[in-house]
């Protein structure tokens, strides 16, 4: 008992740091034991290509990340002078943007749909286009080598950060002074808005210097790393790669493809209900406060 408590002790005590990462399989290994287990002669994908069986493993990745796996990421930033934030290259879609006080106190964030950041074309004082052949105009309205680096600036987004301290937010109390207001202004927290096609999170001017934290969906494909599979969703991801690789040959029976399409969706479907994380005194705690009237 003393040695099996003793072997246990020094598990927990992990020297690599890797605490609660035995719940994970890496993607090479899913790879590594597909083509064990699936591939070979007297089984159903006699040959297939290492490379074959990685493109839709990392594609069953990003299937499985938007809804089934454990994909939410958040970065912490200081918004600097420029007012601008970098979206993460393995961005799917913000879940939240919050502002973080002194206290430690997360206070959301609201996108403001009043205003974008356009590409701004050079003109002539004429108001003609400055471009002296198409290649150039196509260059700037589609933003080539030239644009990039200029990429966030325009006269909409210079006046949007020129309104002060308040960004447009109407937050008054005084009396009727806050009859008829656009719910996303009518709080002092602050605004943003995402250009995707640059590749940033705008912030208002009162956010300067201000702690911000962009809470948001992953791909699950952001490094290598990165690539795991929790061991619920094992089986889904190895159903995901078969349905893929057969799907894409000739030759294959109808009949076959259409039965690992079946156990692809009821794998995922499975891997989903054993990942999703409801605690039963939890959600009655929460039951409880619904009940509760409002005074």
């Amino acid at each position: 008992m003393g040695l099996l408590n003793g072997v246990t002790q020094e598990a927990y005590n992990d020297a690599t740091g890797n605490k609660g990462n035995y719940q994970f399989v890496t993607l090479d290994d899913v790879i590594s034991s597909f083509m064990v287990v699936y591939v070979g002669e007297g089984k159903l994908i006699s040959k297939v290509s290492r490379t074959d069986v990685q493109f839709h493993g990392m594609r069953a990745i990003q299937e499985l990340s938007y809804d089934v796996l454990k994909s939410h990421k958040a970065y912490e930033i200081e918004v600097p002078p420029s007012l601008v934030m970098y979206l993460p290259q393995d961005y799917v879609n913000y879940t939240k943007v919050v502002r973080v006080d002194s206290s430690g106190v997360e206070k959301p964030l609201y996108p403001t749909g009043k205003t974008s950041n356009p590409f701004p074309i050079a003109q002539n004082p004429s108001g003609t286009y400055q471009w002296s052949n198409e290649d150039l105009l196509a260059t700037q309205l589609y933003g080539g080598a030239e644009t990039a680096i200029n990429t966030y600036t325009s006269s909409t987004r210079n006046n949007y950060n020129a309104l002060g301290s308040t960004d447009g937010s109407q937050a008054s109390d005084s009396e009727g002074g806050r009859y008829g207001l656009d719910p996303q202004h009518a709080q002092n927290n602050g605004t943003f808005y995402i250009d995707s096609a640059t590749g940033f999170i705008h912030f208002g001017s009162s956010l300067v210097g201000e702690t911000i934290t962009l809470k948001y969906i992953s791909d699950g494909l952001g490094t290598d790393a990165e690539m795991v599979v929790h061991k619920f969703a094992e089986e889904a991801v190895y159903k995901h790669i078969m349905y893929g690789v057969l799907s894409g040959r000739s030759g294959i029976s109808e009949n076959i493809i259409a039965r690992y399409k079946k156990e692809k969706f009821a794998e995922t479907r499975k891997a989903k209900i054993r990942l999703s994380n409801i605690k039963m005194e939890e959600f009655t705690q929460v039951l409880k406060g619904l009940s509760k009237p409002i005074k």
